[in-house]
């Protein structure tokens, strides 16, 4: 049974979500979502399986999901650029897009192979460019990276536009991100104990650019740290940020739903 939203009470828009399970346990998820108030969902790839398990989830639920597919950065030695890219183009064919991605540059986890993640975001943040569509980015530990693939991307159209997702960067980032014209979307890590300097770049974030997430099924906030993260906890991550910014959930769910819809529709 797909229920809609109620829209008596607060409704939020999670920008992040990744749909790996079964097909039941996607129909459970997206239940429990929508009885939490959540009417907007990005469904988000990464890989050939994460890209299946967000058409799943477009397919399954249209009105409520939104779908974003790409090639992240642990697929940058799997194949070329131009691979991945005609991948899309043909999955463009029959699906629609609200954004490319996620893609982006990690070199925590995989220093050795940033060259190539370089080659592989540039080409995904050509075809976004292309396509007059939002890309979704991820970064960490790769900041300066991040902006010189940004700044050398030839922008045609509308120029870039897109999220940095899953932000846990500093206030100078943040800025070099903003003065870039991207939005920055919060996860369930800005509730963590220790996550006294992402509060930080939380609050200087304009309304206007503000997102929240879930990057389901990571990183489930306070309290329910351990847990198997899912788009029905995103209010923690709105009444969080509400905290830091001096305002009410309310008003982070009315503006970050807001600034979601004119970026994925």
């Amino acid at each position: 049974m797909r229920r809609k939203a109620d829209m008596s009470k607060e409704t939020f828009y999670d920008t992040h979500a990744h749909f790996e399970g079964t097909p039941a346990e996607t129909v459970a998820v997206m239940e429990r979502a929508l009885a939490a108030g959540v009417e907007r969902i990005v469904a988000v790839g990464g890989s050939a399986g994460l890209n299946a398990g967000a058409l799943a989830a477009a397919e399954a639920y249209p009105e409520h999901v939104r779908l974003a597919l790409g090639f992240d950065r642990d697929q940058a030695m799997a194949a070329t650029p131009e691979v991945f890219v005609e991948t899309l183009r043909h999955l463009a064919e029959e699906h629609a897009f609200a954004a490319v991605g996620e893609t982006g540059l990690d070199f925590h986890y995989h220093p050795e192979t940033a060259e190539a993640q370089g080659a592989l975001f540039a080409a995904q943040l050509r075809l976004a460019d292309e396509w007059g569509l939002p890309v979704v980015i991820h970064t960490r530990e790769a900041d300066g990276a991040t902006l010189r693939v940004l700044d050398e991307t030839p922008w045609r159209g509308q120029g870039l536009r897109g999220v940095v997702h899953c932000f846990t960067g500093n206030q100078e980032f943040a800025a070099q991100l903003l003065d870039r014209q991207l939005a920055i979307s919060f996860s369930g890590i800005v509730t963590f104990r220790n996550a006294d300097l992402l509060r930080a770049s939380a609050a200087m974030v304009p309304d206007e650019r503000l997102l929240i997430e879930t990057d389901t099924p990571f990183l489930a906030p306070v309290p329910l740290r351990g847990q198997r993260n899912e788009p029905a906890f995103v209010a923690h991550v709105a009444a969080c940020l509400a905290t830091v910014r001096g305002t009410t959930p309310e008003r982070i769910a009315e503006i970050t739903r807001l600034n979601a819809r004119r970026m994925f529709g």
